[in-house]
């Protein structure tokens, strides 16, 4: 197995691959040789290279583990090098249109499975992998018409192994689903942050005594902004449908408190209590 990219979830998926034999050796590709010497000493990885075409020419599973704004550029370089047979896969947050442009990008005989493990820390790099980081949480893939169904039998059975609970989900499907559970309150998070910023520049009393609320609502945006941007450029077109959607809500609840209508801001308040009640149980 060849990981691109060995940071939180790439050196995750390694010492969790190598732990439980799923593959004969994990080799780390990234541009860094600090980063990947990190990776062989946490037992993420059993070698490196710094050659994409190196680390790909022998791998039966190449894993894309990079921002997703780089995966057409990688899958452009890696093609010559892929063997016959190999499957390439992803870690992706976004699929969309692009997940079904890779058949006509990678070689005939080589597959491609998109997948999406639901995991993930708001710490980034080989430093925060665990072995435990995928335990009990779902894993999506998403296949297409293009897909061979041995290849995505394969993929399901080693996240099963990992594991994920799998599921089979239509790439665009999964980008408006995540655009609305994970993609939006990831950009909540970092607007909150902007906003404190710019009333920090008058007093840092904001932050300073901010209690649980702020910390849990904001933990998120500690995590990687180049990973972020790309997700947010990437699933655009839906995650600015759920802004605008955000915004209504929003404007909703102000136009209640600028008309002091207690009794509607209550029955606002106390419907997204139930709704919270029944996601935490």
């Amino acid at each position: 197995m060849a990981i691109i990219g060995v940071g939180l979830i790439g050196g995750s998926l390694g010492l969790l691959a190598r732990r439980k034999h799923l593959v004969k050796t994990v080799i780390g590709y990234g541009k860094k040789r600090g980063e990947l010497q990190r990776a062989i000493a946490a037992g993420a990885i059993d070698r490196y290279y710094l050659s994409l075409s190196k680390a790909v020419e022998d791998a039966d599973l190449v894993v894309l583990a990079t921002p997703v704004g780089t995966f057409e550029k990688l899958c452009r370089s890696i093609a010559p090098y892929l063997k016959s047979g190999a499957i390439v896969t992803d870690v992706g947050s976004t699929k969309g249109a692009w997940a079904s442009r890779m058949a006509s990008i990678l070689p005939q005989g080589v597959s491609f499975v998109g997948g999406h493990p639901i995991a993930g820390r708001e710490r980034s790099g080989i430093e925060a992998s665990t072995a435990g980081l995928f335990d009990g949480h779902y894993c999506i893939l998403t296949p297409t018409p293009e897909t061979p169904p041995h290849a995505l039998k394969k993929m399901r059975l080693f996240w099963e192994v990992l594991g994920c609970t799998v599921v089979e989900m239509d790439p665009h499907e999964h980008d408006r689903i995540m655009a609305a559970s994970s993609h939006l309150p990831h950009l909540l998070a970092y607007a909150l942050m902007d906003t404190l910023c710019h009333l920090t520049l008058e007093s840092d009393k904001p932050v300073r005594f901010s209690a649980g609320g702020l910390r849990d609502f904001t933990r998120v945006a500690a995590s990687s902004p180049e990973m972020w941007r790309d997700i947010f450029l990437s699933n655009g077109e839906n995650v600015v449908r759920m802004v605008d959607l955000y915004i209504e809500g929003l404007e909703h609840l102000k136009k209640k408190i600028c008309a002091n209508d207690g009794d509607g801001l209550l029955e606002i308040l106390s419907r997204a209590r139930l709704i919270r009640q029944k996601v935490a149980s």
